[in-house]
């Protein structure tokens, strides 16, 4: 009976400590929820990852709205206002930078910060379509990245050029869209990103410069059009 009390009790214990974490991180899983002209601002967030020098504006919840819920009403903003939203904030982060590729997603508009001084790529951001917050765009731009996220260099140097990167990405899409080819190229610090689809841009993926990984951009949704750069 004791046994049988002690495990009753430990069950309890466990099924409230789940509640609390479920209540504690429910902000977090969920994020605002927008309608019409109810579109909140983004605030100050820390700089991204490691890097003082850059900071960026996140809006409510993780990783800006990626987990918001829309009203049915709910509409977009205008693209013009989202491309002007990247570059003030390129200008506002640095006078050498600049927007170098902006296009349109159904979840996002997506942006290329680039290093006018060096001509380098320095920095992949999104734009919430609905509410407007600008935000560092999340996998290989925060994970990778040499210059403003967590990626890591090695001594001896990157095992892949941009041609064994499009080769490996290439030989990817064979199994995952097949017919689909690689559309637009963008060398990142410490990985490459590609646009790819079939007979138009379809999706996106990044190939790690120093082990060949491979992250498909499942974030974004369908491409709605956008002024790429072409390398």
């Amino acid at each position: 009976m004791a046994d049988n009390k002690n495990i009753i009790i430990g069950l309890l214990v466990l099924v409230v400590i789940i509640l609390l974490a479920f209540l504690a991180f429910r902000p977090i899983m969920y994020s605002s929820t927008y309608g019409t002209g109810s579109y909140q601002p983004g605030h100050m967030g820390p700089g991204m990852m490691h890097n003082p020098a850059y900071n960026y504006s996140y809006g409510p919840g993780m990783m800006g709205d990626m987990m918001a819920l829309y009203y049915p009403e709910a509409k977009p903003i205008a693209q013009e206002e989202a491309r002007q939203k990247t570059e003030d904030f390129a200008k506002q982060y640095g006078s050498n930078l600049e927007v170098d590729d902006f296009m349109a997603f159904s979840s996002n508009y997506y942006a290329v910060l680039k290093d006018t001084g060096s001509n380098q790529s320095i920095a992949e951001i999104l734009v919430d379509r609905y509410s407007g917050s600008v935000y560092p765009e999340p996998g290989p731009n925060m994970m990778w990245n040499t210059l403003s996220g967590a990626g890591r260099t090695k001594a001896e140097g990157a095992d892949y050029d941009l041609a064994g990167a499009k080769k490996l990405a290439e030989e990817f899409l064979t199994g995952y869209l097949p017919g689909a080819k690689v559309m637009e190229s963008k060398q990142m610090p410490g990985y490459y990103t590609f646009d790819f689809g079939r007979q138009d841009i379809e999706g996106m993926l990044s190939v790690n410069a120093y082990n060949g990984q491979i992250w498909v951009h499942t974030w974004h949704g369908p491409y709605l059009g956008g002024d790429n750069a072409t390398s």
